[in-house]
């Protein structure tokens, strides 16, 4: 389930990760922390930003962004500067790569990568080309 979030839990995850999200992204983010995208090749779900607000909060983000993309870099072939911000349950992520201006800075590309082969594919310019639910 989606819900708000506030701008100091993305802001601490990206100092977490010593990066910034694209703006698109962080108002998708902002307006419903987590969710569901689906794309011709699979469903996703997001991974939210960890939400400390309150009990019911922790546990419905305790698998935060922060926490699976540490999980995540354990995998053979995952791209070292990648940031997953979706899983679709069977080993494939959705993924920001840095900006080629400046590394510290998310492109807001999606590419899609999937764990059978290491394989990295561009899936969408912005968030917003993806389908919502």
């Amino acid at each position: 389930m989606a819900f708000p979030v506030e701008e100091k839990y993305i802001i601490a995850a990206e100092d977490e990760l010593g990066i910034e999200f694209p703006e698109c992204f962080r108002f998708k983010m902002i307006e419903e922390n987590g969710g569901e995208i689906v794309t011709e090749e699979d469903d996703w779900q997001l991974f939210p930003f960890f939400d400390q607000s309150d009990p019911k909060r922790i546990s419905r983000t305790c698998n935060h962004i922060v926490l699976e993309n540490d999980n995540v870099k354990a995998s053979e072939h995952f791209p070292t500067e990648g940031i997953a911000i979706a899983s679709n349950g069977c080993g494939d992520f959705l993924l920001f790569l840095p900006s080629l201006q400046d590394r510290k800075i998310l492109g807001s590309e999606i590419f899609l990568w999937t764990h059978e082969n290491g394989i990295i594919e561009k899936i969408a310019e912005t968030i917003e080309e993806l389908n919502d639910n």
